[in-house]
């Protein structure tokens, strides 16, 4: 069967990673950046003062701007909190982190701390949506979104998967029809299911002889381990595949 991503161009490929690097220069002011993480200034502040985001990069006027590395960092933050981090332990978990953690580097570091939980979604109006997004969202990039299944609509406001909306507001914007977008989408949930499927009947071969409080124990400790194990695979089976056809790809994989 032909594979429905067929890769003949590096042309939109190139602009898509581009786009997905993060390497923007800091452009929001701190009322923008509470606007976009969906917390309040002092929040804001106040975890600047703990050490927790780095200081903002001082501009004209003495205006202070912050980029995506900063977003990428509430996100996480967020996460630790979701799953019932107090604060003393979401310091020491921040500093524990490599300094130079690009917010690619922070977003794979929230993906895994997510799977530790149960999926969890919010309600918002569209004006909220909109403000957690960044930017006026038109009714084709709603139904993009939508097909996304980011944000669907429910009774006059949407039900959003907050840790898809940055990634789906990002996809509005790349050169790629949604039909493409949604094949992509498609390989990924069919091959993630199936090494789930494969990991878990090999794990549960392997404690086949334990009791039950002993298996969910280590189905606990295992589920973080297994998810930050697949990301680090697909990270660089994805380098390896790039580094074969894509001549703007770095010399150590860089994307």
């Amino acid at each position: 069967m032909q594979h429905p991503l067929r890769c003949h161009s590096s042309g939109g490929t190139a602009i898509l990673l581009h786009m997905t690097t993060e390497t923007e220069e800091p452009a929001l002011t701190v009322d923008e950046l509470a606007a976009r993480a969906g917390v309040t200034v002092r929040t804001v502040r106040f975890y600047s003062a703990k050490g927790l985001l780095p200081p903002p990069v001082i501009g004209p006027r003495r205006v202070g701007h912050y980029g995506s590395g900063h977003l990428a960092r509430l996100a996480l933050i967020e996460e630790l909190q979701r799953q019932g981090m107090t604060l003393a332990a979401i310091e020491r978990y921040m500093q524990q982190l490599p300094g130079d953690l690009s917010p690619r580097d922070l977003a794979i570091h929230r993906a895994v701390v997510a799977s530790w939980a149960p999926d969890a979604t919010e309600t918002m109006t569209r004006e909220e949506l909109e403000r957690r997004a960044g930017r006026p969202l038109g009714e084709e990039e709603l139904e993009r979104l939508t097909a996304m299944n980011v944000a669907v609509p429910r009774d006059g406001a949407y039900l959003v998967d907050p840790g898809l909306l940055r990634l789906g507001v990002q996809l509005l914007d790349v050169p790629f029809g949604l039909e493409t977008i949604l094949a992509a989408r498609g390989v990924l949930i069919e091959h993630s299911r199936a090494a789930a499927h494969e990991l878990s009947c090999l794990f549960r071969d392997a404690v086949a002889d334990s009791d039950s409080t002993a298996v969910k124990s280590l189905s606990a400790h295992m589920h973080p381990l297994v998810v930050q194990a697949l990301l680090t695979t697909f990270q660089r089976s994805l380098r390896e595949e790039l580094r074969k056809w894509l001549p703007e790809t770095g010399p150590h994989g860089d994307l």
